[in-house]
């Protein structure tokens, strides 16, 4: 019998806000680096202490919300979500429940049609988009941390964290398999690092994916399954693996006749299983009841709209404008725009390049230019940025600076080589590429003489290639191009020097 699996997604993301949720304690993330400085008698839930509601957060979960085309609800509250554990001081989480700030909205991903054909395909293309419907984002309080010394019999409690503004996404069980889960969080930490509202580390449990997963037969209802639930996944590689494994593990178990029961379990990231924790709780276990002490919040219609307008260029509107105003492919639109610096770095440097065509500072035409630029940018410059471990934002090399080097490429001033020399001093440096082409003297050879003189010389001490020319190996002409190349120190034209081999090799061809 077939099995489908039916996944749903919990995602909680931290807000970077300046204070906490409920108090004026500074927002450290958790990242502090000493257990409990950052807390207050309102965080500790102390007796008799107030919580009053961080504005800020408020407005970040419903940008979220707006960007992900939910409706706001114009009234909500928080709610008392009771539970007991270590780490929840007062006993209880105030989060919301049955009005939240956000709901039925939608997040469409791209995914390949020949993995999942049974989407709706786009016609003559290898990629498909599939919507996953958002069932609701809401706000809550982050809990405190608990830390377990090494070889110790005893538990720590650090509430550096307890308080931290929290938003909370819920889909609709439209995901299929684990690389489905992995693009759609993928995506939505973009949508929140574009919105600014969140830096959305998995690493550093700015971001955490919790998976829900049942299994149905091919001719039962799409929810008949029994729900599990899978935590501690600190990666979007690890939450494509935990679900393609308890998917696996789950179907063993029916076809050998056992029953999956609602639980929740854990992805061990070493062994590469799911481990279960604990009995599955539903909603009525909460004891869910209105906050007492936050009255109802209620919204107009002219306050979504302010809000709507503080929304920056999205990612998915960023790609289509890509497309259409610089002319780039699927692929170099999908690195240019995966981080939002990077993206307007590239744009600033457009700007420049485009200013230096209209004034004929450059001579040569916009395509190739532009395709210099990103091509520099994505393989060159983003190797850099990984090798040295930097951001965008600790570049150097100014967009102008950038620009200057692109065009002496196309201009054909300097040659790759030379450029690739010339782009790691500039990024160390910040140097002007000029200033650099002429202190290392890499500035490309233009004169036809010395060339042929170059050629010549190559020619001469490589009998044996131009004898495989000859005899139509065409690999023996790339092996005397690299010759020249090696003998002019890599600053020969490399489109006069092909002329001139090939002008030379067909002469002795004849012969």
């Amino acid at each position: 019998m077939k099995y489908i699996p039916v996944i749903g997604m919990e995602v909680h993301v931290e807000l970077k806000t300046k204070s906490k949720m409920f108090c004026s304690c500074k927002n450290g993330l958790g990242q502090e680096s000493a257990p409990n400085i950052h807390i207050c008698p309102i965080c500790t839930a102390q007796p008799g202490t107030l919580p009053v509601p961080n504005q800020q957060a408020i407005e970040f979960v419903q940008l979220a919300g707006l960007a992900l085309g939910c409706e706001l609800n114009l009234k909500s509250k928080f709610d008392r979500k009771n539970y007991f554990y270590p780490d929840l001081p007062k006993g209880y989480q105030i989060s919301q429940y049955d009005q939240p700030l956000c709901q039925n909205g939608v997040l469409e991903i791209s995914i390949l049609n020949d993995q999942f054909p049974n989407n709706n395909q786009i016609s003559n293309s290898k990629i498909q988009t599939k919507t996953v419907g958002i069932t609701r984002i809401h706000l809550e309080e982050d809990t405190g941390k608990l830390v377990h010394p090494k070889g110790a019999n005893y538990t720590l409690v650090d509430l550096n964290r307890a308080c931290v503004p929290l938003m909370e996404l819920v889909t609709e069980p439209d995901l299929e398999n684990g690389e489905q889960a992995r693009i759609f969080c993928t995506k939505l930490q973009q949508i929140c690092r574009y919105l600014g509202i969140s830096d959305a580390d998995m690493e550093k449990g700015n971001m955490r994916c919790e998976v829900n997963l049942s299994l149905h037969k091919e001719n039962e209802e799409k929810l008949s399954g029994t729900k599990v639930e899978v935590k501690n996944i600190n990666s979007f590689r690890y939450v494509e693996k935990a679900i393609n494994y308890e998917i696996k593990r789950q179907t063993e178990a029916l076809e050998n006749g056992e029953k999956i029961i609602q639980e929740t379990r854990g992805w061990d990231s070493v062994k590469n299983v799911t481990v279960s924790q604990r009995k599955k709780e539903s909603a009525h276990d909460y004891r869910y009841f209105p906050e007492p002490d936050i009255p109802p919040m209620e919204f107009s219609a002219a306050y979504v709209e302010q809000l709507r307008k503080k929304l920056p260029e999205l990612p998915a509107e960023k790609e289509k404008r890509f497309a259409q105003q610089y002319g780039l492919g699927a692929d170099d639109i999908a690195v240019l725009t995966a981080q939002q610096d990077l993206a307007a770095y590239f744009e600033n440097v457009m700007s420049e390049l485009l200013e230096k065509l209209t004034s004929h500072e450059i001579n040569a035409p916009t395509e190739k230019v532009t395709k210099l630029a990103v091509n520099y940018l994505i393989s060159e410059l983003r190797k850099h940025l990984a090798e040295n471990k930097h951001d965008v934002r600790d570049l150097k090399i100014s967009p102008e600076n950038y620009a200057e080097l692109i065009g002496l490429v196309a201009d054909g001033k300097i040659n790759s080589s030379a450029a690739q020399t010339v782009l790691k001093e500039m990024y160390h440096t910040g140097s002007d590429p000029s200033q650099i082409i002429e202190a290392k003297n890499l500035g490309q050879l233009e004169d036809t003489g010395e060339l042929e003189r170059a050629v010549d010389e190559v020619l001469a001490k490589n009998q044996k290639s131009v004898e495989d020319f000859k005899a139509g190996k065409e690999n023996a002409l790339k092996f005397l191009m690299g010759q020249v190349m090696k003998e002019t120190g890599g600053k020969a034209n490399p489109q006069v020097v092909l002329e001139l081999l090939v002008k030379k090799l067909k002469m002795r061809t004849t012969d």
